[in-house]
């Protein structure tokens, strides 16, 4: 493993046993099954992957892509079923609420046992207690057995002792979605800490501005495979057109999948779906010029839907009415969209979300959300929708991603989404702290 590599998984595979029926499992740990009574599944299949001493990684997917397990693996509270797994460094663990605690015990015996179980000695905890107890905040309950404690306090405690050891590697599965508004806020403020002070940390959450604010690089899992690695912004884009089933799976990790019918038949789904054409004539009635072109659109815009409907057109006019690229704040703006429909839809939803250049979603809408279209179309139709508000973004570089969408038999459906497609820039003489202007009224008087 090289020097500047903290944590590396190579071909890494995990499979589960599945069994219809408690006796089958009996039968096969006693070897009287006879024949096959289970069916194999695969957690993990042939995952590698590597971070970089310093990195703040993040890993994205849906519910059952193996992300839990693959930071079991690494911490050794799994063994693979194959593979390897090197860590260069002291790993601190926060995976799941409570693990390791006693329950009989009370919050400062645990915080010795914890400890221990890391590796320190009590003198190294000791020194490190009043730390612990100030981060965690939870009182006197701390001399009261765990089994009295809120879930907020398990998790409280435990992410103190997790980050309060000075490890060199802090490795987190979705703890930090519990507890209060302050705690969250303290939890990524010790982020930043770590980030500045050059540890790593590798992390699972399914909040995607989490990801995109801070992470350096983020991995994608998808039913056991690594669908990618890459800049925060690009992997949360496919990870949409994941949940979406529009994202082709690599046909490499389909063929490795064989074993297992689930997996492939999602996988051809997700196929099929990703490899239709959107659909309708776009040569007469979309942008074919470049004097047609929107201003500041992107050229390399993330594009995907099932066909339904396709967005002809795209721009933003300022308070005159002229389309632009640059707005000034503090004035209304309109952003636009033409749609025009190739299948009947019977409510289709249109919207239009604010990202900056970090990839984090800053604001949006959609018609459903403002009431203002629920309607049936037909196959030829087009329209045009508008979305009038005032700038109160701070000065800086956006992008506005547009989609038309809806629901078919319950289920959620893509009918043509533009991603990145268009960089708008907010002219501003006063940028205050945050991503929007408040429009603060602000009076200072002689005391009466």
């Amino acid at each position: 493993m090289e020097n500047n590599v903290a944590i590396e998984v190579k071909n890494l595979t995990k499979s589960y046993k599945l069994y219809d029926k408690p006796m089958d499992r009996l039968k096969d740990s006693l070897g009287l099954a006879g024949k096959k009574r289970f069916k194999e599944h695969l957690a993990l299949n042939n995952v590698s992957l590597s971070v970089k001493k310093g990195e703040t990684v993040g890993i994205i997917g849906t519910n059952g892509s193996g992300k839990s397990t693959i930071l079991k693996i690494i911490t050794g509270v799994l063994s693979p079923t194959s593979g390897e797994v090197n860590v260069d460094g002291h790993i601190s663990a926060l995976l799941e609420l409570g693990a390791g605690f006693n329950m009989e015990y009370n919050g400062i015996d645990n915080i010795y046992l914890n400890g221990m179980m890391i590796g320190f000695s009590e003198e190294e905890i000791t020194k490190r207690l009043d730390a612990i107890l100030e981060f965690a905040d939870i009182g006197d309950y701390v001399y009261q057995p765990c089994k009295t404690y809120s879930s907020g306090m398990f998790v409280r405690l435990a992410f103190a002792v997790a980050i309060n050891i000075d490890p060199e590697i802090l490795i987190v599965d979705e703890a930090l979605s519990v507890g209060d508004v302050f705690f969250q806020a303290k939890c990524y403020h010790k982020f930043e800490e770590f980030k500045k002070q050059g540890k790593t940390i590798l992390f699972v959450s399914h909040d995607l501005s989490s990801i995109s604010k801070y992470c350096d690089r983020a991995i994608l899992l998808n039913q056991g495979v690594l669908l990618g690695e890459g800049t925060p912004k690009k992997m949360i884009d496919i990870y949409k057109q994941v949940l979406v089933g529009q994202y082709p799976l690599p046909s490499s990790d389909v063929e490795n999948l064989l074993d297992d019918e689930q997996i492939r038949a999602a996988a051809a789904d997700a196929d099929e779906k990703a490899n239709s054409k959107i659909k309708g004539d776009k040569s007469s009635d979309k942008k074919s010029s470049d004097d047609n072109k929107a201003m500041g659109e992107n050229p390399d815009t993330l594009e995907y839907g099932d066909g339904a409907a396709t967005i002809d057109e795209f721009y933003v006019t300022d308070a005159n009415g002229l389309r632009a690229s640059s707005i000034i704040k503090g004035t209304d703006f309109t952003v636009h969209m033409r749609v025009k429909f190739n299948k009947d839809v019977s409510a289709p939803i249109f919207a239009f979300t604010f990202k900056n250049i970090l990839g984090i979603e800053i604001t949006g809408t959609n018609s459903m959300v403002e009431k203002a279209f629920l309607e049936p179309v037909k196959a030829g139709d087009v329209k045009d929708i508008s979305f009038t508000q005032n700038m109160t973004l701070q000065g800086g570089e956006y992008l506005i991603s547009f989609g038309v969408t809806g629901f078919e038999q319950n289920d959620f459906t893509v009918y043509h989404r533009l991603y990145d497609a268009l960089n708008i820039t907010v002219v501003s003489d006063k940028n205050t702290v945050g991503y929007y202007d408040m429009n603060s009224v602000c009076k200072v008087e002689d005391a009466k």
